[in-house]
């Protein structure tokens, strides 16, 4: 199991842009990936879901991949939202 904690930076929080980029590199990985931030968790690989938990600027998000290919699905998560989020 590979696990991150990662900072929202972006004043939008996070966006269907960088969400939907985000979700769909996820969904080239076959690990599972959850993503949570407070009390709220969804899959990493459902846009809605991600959508839904209406994470704002400043909010820690945790992103955990377990599986076959887990450090790489965890690098890119992490690249990703060091770049657009």
């Amino acid at each position: 199991m590979k696990q991150f904690t990662y900072t929202i930076r972006d004043k939008d929080g996070v966006h269907a842009r960088p969400a939907g980029v985000l979700v769909k590199a996820m969904q080239g990985f076959e690990s599972k990936v959850t993503f949570q931030a407070g009390e709220k968790s969804c899959d990493g690989k459902k846009l809605f879901a991600l959508m839904a938990m209406g994470i704002r600027q400043g909010s820690d998000l945790i992103v955990t991949a377990e599986g076959v290919d887990e450090e790489a699905a965890a690098l890119a998560a992490q690249t990703i939202l060091e770049q657009s989020l």
